[in-house]
């Protein structure tokens, strides 16, 4: 039997929005400190693209898969200035209305990520109980 890549998929998102967490959340520490630039990280997007996930074999006659690669790729780089902020005097470019939207993405995705598994993990015990 081959192994269910949702759960996978689903522990990479999670690891990608930790990482994501951290590096908005070091945004908006050091939103004071004098020509400090704004970072973020590699559209999680990027990452799957990287990864190659593709359908799981049914059939031996199927088209063979990659499995997923179990390292993350992802880059910390200096995030775009935006029109709002642009760089201050200080030489700072944290938008700290910028940083606090990112934090609300975030959580929205890390509780569509844990709604989806305990769903997907409901499903799998009902099959099993069958």
């Amino acid at each position: 039997m081959e192994p269910i890549q949702l759960f996978d998929l689903a522990s990479r998102q999670a690891e990608w929005l930790s990482l994501r967490q951290e590096v908005v959340a070091g945004n908006i520490a050091n939103a004071n400190t004098p020509k400090y630039k704004a970072k973020d990280i590699t559209p999680f997007k990027a990452v799957l693209d990287h990864s190659q996930t593709v359908m799981a074999r049914t059939n031996p006659a199927d088209i063979a898969s990659n499995d997923l690669n179990t390292n993350l790729d992802v880059d910390v780089r200096t995030a775009p200035l935006t029109d709002e902020v642009g760089v201050q005097v200080s030489g700072n470019s944290v938008s700290i209305a910028d940083e606090m939207t990112k934090m609300g993405e975030i959580r929205q995705m890390s509780q569509l990520n844990t709604n989806l598994v305990s769903k997907f993990n409901s499903m799998m015990l009902m099959t099993v109980k069958r």
